[in-house]
C-alpha cells in the first residue's frame, strides 16, 4: 500500500510540474461542457422567407401576416426584378411563398385556392421541419377562414436542390470536410513536435536552412498527403455513395487546395508551439474536432448558434469549406455565390503559417 501511495504522489507531482498537460486536463473538459451547453441548438427559427403576392387582396395579405406571426419564419418582400426561384438560387431566402392571382376569388367561392411554397431542401432536416410548420400555419388559416371547409386552401410544396431529401447528400460532404480538418492537422503537428521532442530540430537550427524554408517544406509535403486523402474521400463519395457534382468544379478545386493548406498550417502552428508529441496531438485533434463540430455548421446551421459564440465560426476553416462542398454537390452556385471562401481560407492559412514561422524563427540560431 505504501508503494501505491508513493506512485500516486509521483504521478500527481509530475502532472503539477507539466503546466501544458495540466492545462489541457483541466481546461478542455470545462470548455467542452460550456460549448455543448451553449452552442448546440437544433431548433429551427427565424427562417428568411420571401413573398411573391400576385393576388394582392386582403386575404392574401392575411395569410402572409399569419406566416410572419410565427416564430419560425421571417417574412421579407421579394426584391424588385428577382423571381422567387432566383431568390433561392442566390441564397437570399430559405423559402418562398407564391400566391397566384384569383386566390381570394377561389377561396370566397369555396373552391380550392392553391398557393405555392418553394423550400430549400439542402438541409433535409430543416426542410422537413419547415414543411410541418407550413402545414400547421395553413391548417390554422383554413380553420379561421371557414371552420367547416378545412381544405379551402391547399399548398403545393416543391423541394429545391435536394428533391429526395437525402441525408447522405447533406452529411456525406460534411464528413469529408470534417475528416480533412482533423487528419492533416494531426500529421503536421506530429511531424514538427516529434523533432522538437527528440531534439533533432537542433540540426536544422544550426544549418543553412532558414525557418521559413523548413516550415514551408513541411507544409507543402503534408498538403500533398492531404490531397491524396481528399482524393480517396471523393472517390468514396462518387463510387460508393453515388454522389455527383451539381456545378462546375473549379470553385471546389481552388477551395480544396486552400482548405487543406489551412489545415496543415494549423497543425504546423500547433507542432511548432508544443514540443511534445502527445500534447501536440491532443491539442491539434481536440482543437480541430471541437471547433469544426460545433461552429462549422456540420450538424446544425451556423445561424442557430447564439451570439457571441457565432462570431467564433468566422475563425473556423471548415465553416467556409463546408459551404463549398455542399454547394458543389447540391446547389451548384459556383463562384458568384462563393467568391469570398478562397479569400477567407487564404487569410486563415497565412495567419497560421505566420504564427508557426514566428515560433521557429525565434528559436533558430542566427549566424
Amino acid at each position: 500500500m505504501t508503494r501505491v501511495l508513493a506512485q500516486i504522489r509521483k504521478e500527481l507531482t509530475q502532472l503539477r510540474r507539466d503546466t501544458l498537460t495540466l492545462t489541457l486536463a483541466l481546461a478542455l473538459p470545462a470548455m467542452l461542457l460550456l460549448l455543448l451547453s451553449t452552442a448546440t441548438s437544433l431548433s429551427v427559427k427565424d427562417i428568411p422567407v420571401v413573398v411573391q403576392d400576385l393576388d394582392r387582396t386582403p386575404l392574401s395579405r392575411r395569410y402572409v401576416e399569419q406566416v410572419g406571426a410565427s416564430l419560425s419564419f421571417r417574412v421579407n418582400a421579394l426584391p424588385e426584378g428577382i423571381s422567387a426561384d432566383h431568390a433561392l438560387d442566390r441564397n437570399l431566402a430559405r423559402a418562398a411563398i407564391i400566391i397566384p392571382p384569383q386566390f381570394h376569388r377561389h377561396a370566397a367561392r369555396g373552391e380550392p385556392a392553391e398557393l405555392q411554397w418553394l423550400i430549400d431542401a439542402t438541409d433535409a432536416n430543416t426542410a422537413n421541419v419547415m414543411r410541418a410548420k407550413v402545414a400547421a400555419i395553413t391548417g390554422a388559416f383554413n380553420h379561421d377562414l371557414h371552420p367547416t371547409a378545412i381544405s379551402a386552401v391547399r399548398t403545393e410544396i416543391r423541394y429545391w436542390f435536394n428533391p429526395g431529401r437525402e441525408d447522405l447528400r447533406y452529411f456525406g460532404p460534411g464528413v469529408l470536410a470534417f475528416g480533412m480538418a482533423i487528419f492533416p492537422t494531426i500529421l503536421t503537428a506530429l511531424a514538427l513536435s516529434r523533432e522538437s521532442e527528440l531534439k533533432t530540430i537542433l540540426q536544422v537550427y544550426v544549418s543553412n536552412v532558414s525557418a521559413f524554408e523548413y516550415l514551408l517544406g513541411k507544409v507543402i509535403a503534408y498538403t500533398l498527403v492531404a490531397l491524396v486523402e481528399w482524393t480517396i474521400g471523393m472517390a468514396i463519395l462518387f463510387g460508393a455513395f453515388g454522389l455527383r457534382l451539381a456545378g462546375e468544379p473549379t470553385t471546389l478545386v481552388v477551395a480544396t487546395v486552400l482548405y487543406l493548406l489551412c489545415s496543415t498550417c494549423w497543425g504546423a502552428m500547433v507542432g511548432a508551439g508544443i514540443p511534445n508529441q502527445a500534447a501536440a496531438i491532443q491539442a491539434a485533434q481536440l482543437g480541430s474536432l471541437l471547433t469544426s463540430f460545433l461552429f462549422a455548421g456540420y450538424i446544425f446551421p451556423v445561424q442557430n448558434i447564439p451570439q457571441p459564440l457565432r462570431f467564433l465560426s468566422n475563425l473556423v476553416p471548415m465553416r467556409y469549406y463546408l459551404e463549398v462542398l455542399r454547394d458543389a454537390f447540391l446547389r451548384g452556385g459556383g463562384w458568384p455565390r462563393l467568391w469570398h471562401v478562397p479569400i477567407a481560407l487564404g487569410l486563415l492559412a497565412s495567419f497560421f503559417f505566420w504564427r508557426a514561422w514566428t515560433a521557429l524563427r525565434d528559436m533558430q540560431v542566427t549566424a
